[in-house]
């Protein structure tokens, strides 16, 4: 059975809440997204697996040390990459939008239509879309960076206030 190892995070934005396999991070919950629904993500993406709270069994995993510290140093403006290894769990489009988000550069924008057309999916911009909104790694995987085809701040899980700071502390034009 495989082990998902989770635990929370102040930041300045709020708690968040992280999850990661042997593999790599796996999940990031927002703030105000309540840990049951949290818990809810990790077992439908996870199946059958032994859930472990570092938290309360102090045991800590080094993807998960390695996600806060990078996760904080974000938040202070001092990271710009990301390096903690990722174990993103979707369907092949998912998995192909997300690893596309990826090269959006920091402080930089994309439409729902520039990705579509960057996988080669010229019409999929709504897929593209629900693909986004299924990003189990938001801030890391940087969903907050699609933008409605007109750059106007469109549809974000933690809220557009939050996706607007976020494109803020990153110094993006909006």
């Amino acid at each position: 059975m495989e082990t998902i190892y989770y635990r929370r995070i102040d930041t300045r934005i709020g708690r968040l809440m992280i999850a990661s396999t042997r593999k790599g991070l796996c999940c990031v919950g927002l703030p105000g997204e309540s840990e049951e629904r949290f818990m809810d993500v990790l077992k439908k993406a996870c199946g059958n697996c032994d859930l472990w709270d570092e938290d309360a069994r102090g045991e800590k995993s080094p993807i998960n040390n390695k996600a806060r510290e990078e996760l904080l140093l974000y938040f202070d403006g001092k990271l710009k990459q990301f390096t903690v290894p990722l174990d993103l769990r979707g369907t092949d489009f998912q998995k192909k939008v997300w690893l596309q988000l990826l090269k959006i550069p920091y402080g930089k924008t994309a439409s729902y239509g520039d990705i579509a057309r960057a996988i080669g999916k010229p019409r999929a911009s709504r897929a593209v879309g629900g693909a986004n909104n299924k990003n189990p790694v938001p801030i890391v995987v940087p969903c907050h960076r699609v933008v409605g085809s007109d750059g106007s701040l469109v549809g974000y899980g933690g809220g557009l206030v939050l996706k607007k700071f976020l494109l803020g502390l990153e110094g993006a034009r909006l």
